[in-house]
C-alpha cells in the first residue's frame, strides 16, 4: 500500500508520539524520487542548491526564479513528501507585502507545500503575514547560511548566555507567528533539547544534535557528492562521487580503446540493407 500525503497534522502528530521526521534536500527530478521513493517525510528545496548546483561560495545568489524552477522539477518526481520552497536572500527580509508576494510565487508557481525563512523574532512578523495569507511557513534558526557574515561565517550558535536566550526567544516568537516547524542549524545539543521542550512545534536539527523532533542533511553532502567542504555534523552514508568518476574514466577509457559501443549497443540491419547502404553511398 503507498505511503499517503505528508501533512503538517501528521508532522505534528510524529512529534507528540515522539516519532523521528526525517527531511532532505532535492533541486531535481531524479533525486526527489528517489528521496520520495525512500519515504522521507520532507523534501526541502534549499538554497543550498547555490553551493552544491550552481557552484557559487554562499547560498544568497539564488533568485525566486531559480527557486521556482528547481521547485517545479522537484515536486514532478514527488507524490507523497512534504515538499518545502526555500525563499531566497531578500525575498522576504524587505517588507511583509514582499515577503508574503514572493512566498506566494513560490508555493503558486513550484507547487510546494510551505516555505521556508531564516531568522528568528526579527522575522516574526514575516512569519505572520505570510501565514495569514494561507501559506504555511517553517522557521530557521541558529546557524542561518543567509547572514553567515553577519554571524562571522558558519559557526555554532548559541554558545554563551544571551545567544542561547535568544535562541530561544526567536523559537517561541516564530511559534507565536503561526511557523508549523523550526530548522536549528549548529546548535549545541543540549540547547537544541532546551528548545525542542520550549515550543509545541516540531523541531527539524542539523548539527543541533539528537533531541529535535527530527534531522535533516543536504543530500549532495550525505552521498558525498559535494566535496569542497564537509560539516562537522553531516554523515557520509555514501561515497557516490568516487563510483561516479569511476564509472566516467571507465566510459573514457572505453571509448577511447574502441571497447563501447560494442554491437550490443548498435543498431543492426539486414545484408540486405547493408549492401543498399553501400550502393546509396556510391551516389555522393
Amino acid at each position: 500500500m503507498a505511503k499517503k500525503k505528508v501533512t503538517i497534522p501528521y508532522l505534528q502528530k510524529k512529534k507528540e508520539e515522539g516519532k523521528k521526521i526525517t527531511m532532505l534536500t532535492a533541486y531535481d527530478y531524479p533525486i526527489s524520487q528517489m528521496v520520495n521513493e525512500a519515504e522521507i517525510d520532507i523534501i526541502l528545496v534549499g538554497d543550498s542548491l547555490a553551493m552544491v548546483f550552481q557552484g557559487l561560495t554562499s547560498t544568497v545568489p539564488v533568485t525566486v526564479d531559480e527557486t521556482i524552477y528547481h521547485c517545479k522539477a522537484v515536486m514532478r518526481g514527488n507524490t507523497t513528501s512534504h515538499v518545502v520552497g526555500d525563499m531566497p536572500f531578500l525575498s522576504y527580509q524587505t517588507s511583509v507585502r514582499d515577503a508574503i508576494y514572493n512566498a506566494g510565487r513560490i508555493m503558486k508557481e513550484g507547487g510546494v507545500d510551505s516555505v521556508k525563512l531564516e531568522g528568528g523574532e526579527r522575522m516574526a512578523d514575516m512569519v505572520y503575514g505570510i501565514t495569514r495569507a494561507g501559506i504555511p511557513v517553517m522557521g530557521h534558526i541558529g546557524l542561518t547560511p543567509q547572514s553567515a557574515s553577519q554571524l562571522g561565517g558558519f559557526r555554532v550558535q548559541g554558545k554563551d548566555i544571551e545567544s542561547a536566550k535568544q535562541l530561544i526567544k526567536d523559537a517561541i516568537a516564530l511559534e507565536e507567528a503561526g511557523a508549523f516547524a523550526l530548522i536549528l542549524e549548529a546548535v549545541p545539543s543540549k540547547l537544541a533539547k532546551i528548545v525542542t521542550e520550549k515550543v509545541k512545534i516540531p523541531t527539524i536539527g542539523i548539527g543541533a544534535g539528537p533531541y529535535c523532533d527530527g534531522q535533516v542533511l543536504v543530500t549532495h553532502d550525505m552521498l558525498g557528492v559535494f566535496d569542497k567542504f564537509r560539516p562537522k555534523f553531516v554523515k557520509v552514508y555514501a561515497d557516490i562521487r568516487k563510483q561516479i568518476i569511476d564509472a566516467l574514466v571507465k566510459y573514457r577509457e572505453e571509448v577511447e580503446n574502441v571497447g563501447f559501443p560494442t554491437d550490443e549497443y548498435s543498431y543492426e540491419v539486414s545484408e540486405e540493407t547493408e549492401k543498399m547502404f553501400e550502393e546509396i553511398a556510391k551516389e555522393f
